[in-house]
């Protein structure tokens, strides 16, 4: 590919030098100038497809912590997969429909929905979306994430929405769309039906009360074994006291032993093996056990309302195998309006759904006049204090358990039965469907994420699609004049479809019914036929909409993708945009959306408590980028395990600064030794370099080799740790440090230097890819100044390169086994070093010496190999050590024994060298024979003849 123009970044006397906040806007507005991203599309236009499809954020604020992890995250993936070949296009996308967008709006509006126009406040909130939708765009790119932000996926979009419909409408024509009364979880703040996925649980204070439920009749166990006038009660618990309004049933388990207990003057129903403890709880020591029935022997046994005693036929003993006996006392308060298992029970047994509460959480029905008016919770003291005068309380105490809350207004919520459109989760046999697939088709990272995402849809209700809201896409239902049924035809719900294509979603608030009805309809409940048909007011839930995703965006847009390669989002998306894709996936296409999930924890402070503004331990990532940089918070994302929750605070951003800092002076001092080499002229031959050369080329193949496997396994943790390893320790800890002598005192184009700058050039070349995509802007700033080979000299970004490759010379075969050999035979040498370095502390401390040039190391062993492969590589074994001199004697023992001495001769005052040809020059008496050669600029054929220092 022909680059016309190279970055134009302003220039600096030393590169790589700390200032991020300052470098980084000015390399983001080259990029932008250049539109690196379409260059880079343009590149891989041909290429095979792997395609990340990104989940949307909500655009209602500005981005947070767990944003910068997540886009990063998915940052890192596109950048390695284009750079490894593939044609990995990145739309980014943003959820502007539903509650987190209406809430925020109304928050600053100041007012509720009944103080405004649902038309005028679609308006506002369209305003507001894309408003924020533009602020997070330019904070997502300061990130240095590359996308088509030109072009994003709006879920407010007319081509969007227009999917939306579509999307339902083919499931409603597949029949898996139902509208029914059944228990959903509700916001009573929000006045909105929830989905699971928009349930957080936090820890809540409930009452927990005991209560007598009057029994009617006598089992037959008990006929002649007590008095029939004795009072027999069943003993129940619960954490919910309003809810007893609504109770129908009490549900046993059909194989669970229930004991008959004479207390005083009454007989108490328990489950056995809880009886002992639960009546020490309540203070009761004096018991006597009658009889001992099975659960299902008990089956249909009349009780008495606990509020209206005269209400006793319909009031009933069911079975149950939710029914457990870790706590309570096995007989469970049953009430269908309250819960879905109460509800499927309900099912079961046709018993009566009794729903006393308005959309604000406020009873309102006869049967519970003596509290109408009062929010549920608010009732909960009155309903006590009725329980304990009319004789039915046992036991009252206040309990701190896990409740669930809306998301967003955060109170808790409620369980309230409400006609609702819902989405039939085992129709068509989807849910074995979609476990199945989970199962087989699809790779889970972690591999946990298979198991808990297998068990959630085992178990996960049917799908409540509706809301009660102002913002979002409406769900096209009709509502009969005659009998006041909703229902939904597919042919209006096609007509709607087009106009929405057109005019976006407000057209079925604008336009009148008519518009959408090409006929006379028939009512399906009552078969009334004309036109004369209201509209419904619910919209869709958000999660639909983002759901259907892979219809608007992976099949519509040509870069790319369906099924697309991986979806990447946090861990409770399990619950959240993973199943909701998979679900109208698998129902329309019978195939998953996604090949590959990954999933990531959440972030937390440093001593791994969850951020909130009320503890003050938000750390904001705009601080961050102001005060450190953009690639600081790109590092810390690499550096993290994301398989757990991330911890992140000041002093963990100091550590990863520090981190930073040894990578950044590493490369550094690399640049700053290859200012006059140019790679196309300047490299030498691999026979030419010397072992210690060959060794670090053997390092960088081995980086190369361990960094792919880790950026393919997405273990970028590990990818980050072994570069950072290898530029604190392979590169500045031994190899920068031995060749420092060679780049400084060397003649400048002697062949040693050259091999040096050779070695420390290639490396660098494939260092700079291998950071690429987490380093964006260092290895931007490193490939702006670093000398390029022939055809690379206009590449305008290190983004534009292919990862590298096993080196044509270094990565062959035969030159790989000789540089492993040459890494184990230099293994023991640089394995001495630690000793070496203790020793000439030892000495520099005795006042013997004061550099490590200042001595000379006597290196004493005893086998023969040891002795002949050390005195071959004298020169560089005096580079390794960085000494004046080094000998190699015989001497009794297996092991390699180190000796230091004063060198001999005089220090050069050029190489810092001790030689005993110091002084031998008149012309220049201070220098070595070797830096006079240097200046005389012949040293290098006296320097391999003689063996002696190359410094």
């Amino acid at each position: 590919m022909d680059y016309k123009h190279t970055l134009n970044l302003p220039q600096t006397k030393f590169p790589m030098k700390a200032q991020l906040p300052q470098r980084e806007p000015l390399i983001l507005g080259e990029w932008q100038k250049k539109d690196i991203y379409s260059l880079i599309q343009k590149r891989a236009r041909k290429a095979a497809k792997y395609i990340l499809h990104d989940g949307p954020p909500y655009a209602n604020g500005d981005i947070h912590i767990g944003h910068v992890l997540n886009k990063t995250l998915k940052d890192i993936v596109v950048k390695y997969k284009n750079m490894r070949g593939f044609d990995s296009a990145y739309v980014p996308g943003w959820d502007c429909h539903g509650l987190p967008v209406e809430h925020a709006l109304f928050k600053e509006l100041g007012i509720d929905k009944y103080q405004i126009t649902q038309v005028d406040f679609r308006k506002k909130a369209h305003d507001y979306a894309m408003k924020f939708v533009n602020i997070q765009r330019a904070q997502f790119e300061r990130l240095g994430i590359f996308g088509d932000w030109k072009n994003p996926y709006l879920t407010l979009s007319p081509q969007y929405e227009e999917a939306i419909i579509r999307s339902f409408a083919e499931l409603v024509k597949k029949d898996y769309v139902y509208r029914d009364l059944k228990p959903v979880n509700w916001c009573f703040e929000c006045e909105t039906a929830l989905a699971e996925a928009e349930v957080e649980y936090e820890e809540r204070s409930s009452p927990s009360i005991f209560v007598k439920f009057k029994i009617i009749d006598f089992p037959k166990k008990l006929a002649g074994r007590v008095d029939k006038d004795k009072r027999f009660y069943a003993i129940v618990w619960t954490t919910t006291p309003w809810t007893l309004i609504a109770n129908v049933a009490i549900a046993l388990r059909a194989d669970f032993r229930y004991a008959a207990l004479e207390v005083k003057d009454e007989i108490w129903l328990i489950q056995e093996d809880l009886a002992a403890s639960l009546l020490e709880k309540l203070g009761v020591h004096n018991y006597k056990k009658i009889a001992v029935m099975l659960g299902e022997e008990l089956e249909g046994l009349a009780y008495e309302d606990i509020f209206q005693p005269a209400r006793r036929s319909d009031f009933k003993f069911v079975l149950a195998d939710y029914v457990s006996k870790e706590e309570g006392t096995g007989l469970v308060h049953t009430a269908p309006g309250h819960g879905q298992e109460d509800y499927r029970t309900g099912k079961k047994y046709n018993l009566e759904m009794v729903m006393p509460v308005d959309k604000k959480g406020r009873f309102y029905q006869d049967i519970a006049m003596e509290f109408k008016g009062s929010h549920v919770f608010k009732a909960n003291p009155a309903i006590i204090e009725r329980l304990k005068r009319q004789g039915n309380l046992l036991s009252a105490q206040e309990v701190t358990h896990t409740y669930p809350h809306c998301w967003r207004c955060k109170k808790a919520i409620i369980f309230r039965s409400t006609r609702q459109w819902f989405l039939d989760i085992d129709k068509h046999n989807l849910r074995k469907k979609m476990i199945r697939s989970v199962n087989q088709d699809i790779q889970w990272v972690p591999a946990s994420g298979q198991e808990r995402i297998s068990a959630m849809i085992e178990l996960r209700p049917d799908w409540c699609l509706s809301r009660q809201r102002y913002w979002g896409v409406p769900i096209p239902s009709l509502v009969c004049s005659q009998c006041n049924n909703e229902f939904l035809d597919s042919k209006v719900i096609d007509n709607f479809a087009d106009f929405v294509s057109q005019e976006g979603s407000d057209a079925w608030f604008v336009r009148q019914m008519k518009d959408f009805l090409k006929k006379d309809l028939r009512c399906p409940y009552c078969d009334y036929r004309g036109k004369d048909f209201g509209k419904g007011e619910d919209i869709l839930d958000v999660w639909f909409d983002s759901g259907v995703s892979h219809q608007a965006v992976l099949k519509k847009r040509k870069e790319l993708s369906f099924p697309c390669g991986l979806y990447l989002e946090g861990s409770d998306q399990h619950r959240g945009w993973f199943q909701s894709s998979l679900i109208c996936s698998m129902a329309i296409d019978q195939r998953p959306p996604f090949k590959t999930v990954l999933t990531h924890g959440f972030v937390v402070d440093g001593k791994g408590e969850k951020m909130s503004k009320s503890r003050g331990n938000v750390v904001s990532p705009h601080d961050v980028i102001k005060d450190y940089g953009a690639e600081i918070l790109r590092i810390w994302v690499a550096s993290s395990g994301y398989n757990e929750d991330i911890r992140i605070s000041t002093q963990i951003i100091a550590r990863i600064t520090e981190a930073y800092r040894k990578i950044r002076n590493t490369v550094r001092f690399i640049l700053s030794n290859l200012y006059d080499f140019n790679p196309q002229v300047d490299k030498v031959g691999y026979e030419e370099l010397r072992k210690i050369d060959k060794w670090i080329l053997f390092r960088a193949e081995g980086l190369l080799t361990r960094v792919t496997q880790a950026y393919e396994g997405f273990q970028f943790q590990k990818a980050y740790r072994e570069i950072y390893n290898f530029c604190n320790q392979d590169l500045s800890m031994y190899y920068l440090d031995m060749v420092k002598g060679r780049l400084y005192i060397s003649a400048a184009h002697s062949r040693q230097r050259r091999a040096a700058q050779t070695s420390i050039y290639e490396t660098l070349n494939i260092l700079i890819r291998l950071m690429a995509p987490i380093f964006v802007f260092s290895a931007e700033e490193i490939w702006e100044h670093m000398p390029k080979d022939k055809g690379l000299q206009d590449c305008p970004s290190v983004h534009l390169l292919d990862w590298p490759c096993p080196h044509e010379v270094f990565g062959q075969k035969d030159l790989v086994a000789r540089a492993k050999d040459i890494e184990s035979e230099l293994k023991e040498v640089i394995g001495l070093i630690p000793t070496v370095t203790k020793i000439l502390e030892e000495k520099r401390s005795q006042g013997l010496i004061g550099s490590s040039f200042d001595a000379k190391i006597i290196l004493l062993t005893n086998e023969e190999s040891s002795l002949l492969y050390l005195t071959r590589i004298i020169p560089e074994l005096r580079e390794i050590f960085k000494v004046s001199a080094v000998e190699i004697k015989k001497e009794t023992g297996d092991k390699i024994r180190v000796v230091v001495e004063k060198a001999e001769g005089n220090k050069c005052q050029r190489c810092w060298n001790y030689s005993r040809g110091v002084g031998q020059d008149s012309r220049h008496p201070s220098l070595c024979e070797s830096c006079l050669d240097v200046i005389g600029g012949n040293n290098e054929e006296k320097d391999q003849q003689k063996g002696s220092a190359i410094l």
